[in-house]
């Protein structure tokens, strides 16, 4: 049996189901609590997707890196996961990006999601199991606004429909303030109209300007508001009361709180646990476009090890700031390498099982609010242990230090041993090809294949003794 052949087999015979064993902190609650699971067993997470207009930055990054590597715990935990992340396919950035460049928002939207997921692939992240569109739910969009309408909690103005806010009950309760107490909501995203009844008020629907894509509605062609896309997509396929809701810090207010208002006006139960993680920061300031220091995830992961980002993601708490700098990308590097070493180093040892205490070590670890830093703590202590007991000639004891270094790395999608000489036969093959591209003096096909082999995260480099392949 392979390694996480093994791993696994005793993961699942020795964790029991998550369950009411997982802490989570709950924004609703403001502390953390037990994550409660509307059906035993089973777990439905909503993760706030991309808005499709530009490649994807470290922000992106670190979002995606937690929840994929939560989803994985809750999998091996024995929980059968269901992980729905949107698309924002239609929005203002979009469009604004469309009439700069004098392309279709479409062909823009269609691009940029393809670089999304390139990246995604890059960096280990798993797909969805459902990936809903914003262009794919305008019509259900439009019933929720014309039932909101019919209950008299949303009102159409000169610029739109817009939901009233004094119609929901515990507006707020994300933000922890009173509706009093809560500025203008909206930001960048929203139309603030000179019409609105309350501050507060926010667009379920935009009146679309000329040149702009357009659906049609009972109160004129337009486009759905942002707030409404995730409330229909998370309902239509997670269902009334579904168990988590995810994203970053920054969508607490008023992104989360809008989505859960239309949920409460329509007298639907919405998620029972709220998720967010911390903001990223460069030099010490948020990042933030205002700032200009946004960094680009294909930048990042040309320069640095793509496995470098996830170990750094793990080392920092989902909830705290994470800092991303030259110099915390090359430490995790050296890590990885000191990682890489260790797994070439006891690959001869025999499989054994993971010892049960650091199984449940590790299992209490991450049970407790998600703690990745405490679970990486862990990891290279049993690096420690492995290369002692190796100094020692204690393999036996090496041997199950080892195995749990593999369990948590798996668990955690943290792939180790990468081995310079270790090419895919896939790889080899378009290495060649371009070999012989280059023997038949046909450059273009030649560099082509080089400049692919780069995006699949390869370099290849022409020496006396023929061209290397090796990670980039």
């Amino acid at each position: 049996m392979s390694v996480s052949g093994f791993i696994r087999v005793q993961a699942l015979r020795l964790v029991a189901t998550v369950g009411e064993m997982m802490r989570l902190y709950d924004t609703a609650e403001g502390s953390v609590v037990p994550l409660k699971l509307r059906d035993p067993g089973k777990i439905g997470m909503y993760v706030c997707g991309p808005t499709v207009y530009a490649p994807p930055h470290i922000g992106h990054g670190r979002q995606v890196l937690v929840y994929d590597v939560l989803r994985r715990f809750l999998e091996w935990s024995g929980l059968d996961v269901t992980f729905v992340s949107n698309v924002t396919d239609i929005d203002d950035n979009i469009i604004k990006r469309g009439l700069a460049e004098g392309r279709d928002p479409a062909e823009i939207a269609i691009k940029c999601e393809a670089i999304w997921w390139q990246v995604m692939d890059q960096i280990n992240v798993r797909r969805p199991d459902h990936i809903p569109h914003a262009t794919e739910y305008v019509e259900e969009m439009v019933e929720l606004i014309q039932t909101l309408i019919g209950q008299d909690k949303a009102y159409v103005t000169a610029d739109g429909v817009y939901l009233s806010v004094e119609e929901v009950d515990g507006y707020g309760l994300l933000a922890h303030q009173d509706l009093d107490n809560l500025l203008e909501g909206g930001g960048e995203r929203e139309v603030v109209g000179s019409e609105k009844r309350h501050p507060a008020d926010f667009v379920l629907w935009k009146f679309a300007k000329s040149g702009e894509p357009e659906w049609s509605s009972p109160w004129g062609p337009g486009r759905p508001g942002w707030h409404t896309e995730c409330v229909v997509m998370s309902l239509d396929l997670l269902g009334e009361g579904f168990d988590l809701h995810t994203g970053g810090l920054d969508l607490t207010f008023p992104h989360h709180e809008n989505e859960r208002a239309q949920a409460v006006a329509l007298g639907r139960e919405f998620a029972s646990h709220w998720m967010h993680h911390g903001f990223v920061e460069t030099d010490g300031e948020k990042m933030s476009k205002s700032l200009g220091n946004v960094t680009n995830m294909l930048d990042l992961i040309e320069q640095y090890d793509h496995r470098a980002y996830r170990l750094l993601v793990l080392q920092s708490h989902y909830r705290t700031p994470m800092e991303v700098t030259g110099a915390s990308m090359v430490a995790s590097e050296t890590a990885l390498d000191r990682l890489d070493t260790f797994v070439r180093r006891t690959s001869v040892l025999d499989k054994v099982e993971v010892p049960d205490a650091l199984v449940e070590r590790f299992r209490t670890v991450m049970e407790e609010d998600f703690d990745t830093p405490g679970a990486i703590d862990l990891l290279f202590r049993q690096v420690r242990e492995a290369n002692s007991a190796l100094d020692d000639g204690d393999e036996l004891r090496a041997a199950g230090a080892a195995a749990a270094v593999h369990l948590i790395a798996e668990v955690l999608g943290l792939e180790l041993g990468a081995d310079e000489d270790d090419v895919p036969a896939e790889i080899q093959a378009m290495a060649e090809e371009r070999q012989s591209a280059r023997a038949a003096k046909d450059f273009a096909r030649a560099d082509e294949l080089r400049d692919e082999l780069h995006s699949l995260g390869w370099t290849i480099e022409d020496g006396a003794g023929g061209p290397e392949v090796r990670r980039a």
